[in-house]
């Protein structure tokens, strides 16, 4: 019996993704974006003109890093080195290295095609829709993250952002996807949501009104929004939502805590919120952050038998 490592089907599947992606990317072509360089001549330029942020680069740490054969990456040095494209510079630790740099001219020469890949990118990414886009960024550190051996962070780097294009229909599709699935919840859920996030979008106050995204590994995981209240001086928190991708990491207690700040920083001297006794996570963010369950009524909506509850937190 063949291991899964043996599995030839899916010796297949990685050797398919090999050509798909060496050909998507030009690997195969003589040069590189039009460039009188290879791709490997073009990632050695890449890694030199980094020494500005990642600090002096050596022939050895380059090596290295692009696992080039010693005597084709002298070659192409050299080759550099006589076009006047790059400098070398002694190493004050150890006399055998020099420091490589590009020259005024090797910066002149790589500048155009360094936002020649940056627009090559851009227009791949043009191609699909946010949500795509993201779940191609997220393939792609999985992906590295898998081959490289690295150990997984012990907690995932997650931003918090404002809206962009496509965030907001985002947030309605999540809330609907994910109520329908844990909670049963039906169209008109979604329909009020499509309200809200309307309403936000249509009346947006900069002043003292809020949303925000949580985005992690280029994956939008989570929002929230804190919004005016018909009673003056209030603030209310709408839809907050953790994608379960994203649970565990005290996500929603931040996007509360990012609500309460905000409110206190606009001068509201009350936030509300409107819940249920089944969003028992939900209910642990706000209860955490000092909000106080004021009143609750049963009801029949969504088709399901819930519990409305309302909890309020003077600033």
């Amino acid at each position: 019996m063949k291991t899964d490592r043996q599995d030839p089907q899916r010796i297949a599947s990685v050797r398919r993704f090999n050509r798909f992606y060496t050909r998507q990317i030009g690997v195969l072509r003589k040069t590189y974006l039009g460039s009188p360089y290879s791709l490997a001549e073009m990632r050695v330029l890449y890694e030199i003109a980094q020494s500005d942020k990642l600090g002096a680069r050596t022939a050895t740490e380059i090596g290295r890093v692009l696992d080039l054969d010693a005597g084709y990456l002298s070659r192409v040095l050299r080759n550099f080195e006589k076009a006047g494209l790059i400098k070398r510079t002694p190493s004050p630790d150890d006399a055998r290295q020099s420091h490589l740099a590009l020259t005024a001219k090797g910066a002149r020469t790589f500048a155009p095609y360094e936002k020649r890949s940056q627009d090559s990118v851009a227009d791949m990414l043009g191609t699909l829709d946010p949500n795509d886009q993201a779940k191609l960024i997220g393939a792609m550190a999985a992906i590295e993250n898998l081959l490289s051996g690295a150990a997984p962070a012990d907690k995932p780097q997650v931003i918090l952002r404002q809206p962009k294009h496509g965030d907001f229909g985002w947030i309605v599709w999540r809330h609907a996807q994910i109520y329908a699935d844990e909670y049963g919840w039906g169209d008109p859920f979604e329909g009020l949501c499509a309200q809200i996030v309307a309403d936000f979008v249509n009346n947006y106050d900069t002043a003292c009104e809020r949303c925000w995204i949580a985005e992690m590994n280029g994956e939008n995981v989570g929002t929230v929004m804190l919004v005016k209240d018909k009673e003056p001086g209030t603030a209310r928190v709408r839809l907050l939502l953790v994608d379960p991708k994203a649970r565990g990491l005290g996500l929603g207690a931040r996007l509360t805590g990012e609500c309460v700040t905000f409110a206190r920083e606009a001068g509201y001297k009350k936030v509300t919120l409107w819940t249920h006794s089944i969003l028992t996570a939900a209910r642990h963010c706000y209860e955490k952050a000092g909000f106080t369950l004021t009143s609750s009524e049963p009801r029949h909506t969504w088709g399901q038998d819930v519990v409305a509850e309302f909890w309020d937190l003077d600033l």
